[in-house]
């Protein structure tokens, strides 16, 4: 394996990011619960672990604008205008999923 000092790897793990945000950003016809469904985890699961990161380096950071982060706009506003609906299927695969 390719020996990577802290900064380069961090420097690619930065990039690594910036470029699935890009993708979720792009892709607004994948729904969080499809996300969710398929992966374990939704924009909104990556704005918080964004906020949490912030915060564990003192970065004071709220919920919305790490959304804003990822989104790449408020959530308000790109839920009104991308957020459909889930249906009766997506439902229940979530809650299959998420039962403990």
């Amino acid at each position: 394996m390719t020996q990577i000092d802290d900064k380069t790897r961090t420097e690619l793990e930065a990039a690594a990011f910036r470029t699935l945000v890009e993708h979720l950003r792009q892709r607004t016809d994948v729904q969080n619960i499809d996300l969710m469904n398929l992966a374990g985890f939704c924009r909104n699961c990556l704005s918080r672990w964004y906020r949490e990161a912030a915060e564990e380096r003192g970065v004071p950071l709220s919920d919305p604008q790490a959304r804003e982060i990822v989104y790449g706009e408020p959530y308000d506003s790109w839920k009104a205008r991308h957020q459909k609906d889930a249906t009766a299927g997506q439902k229940q695969t979530f809650d299959a999923a998420n039962k403990h």
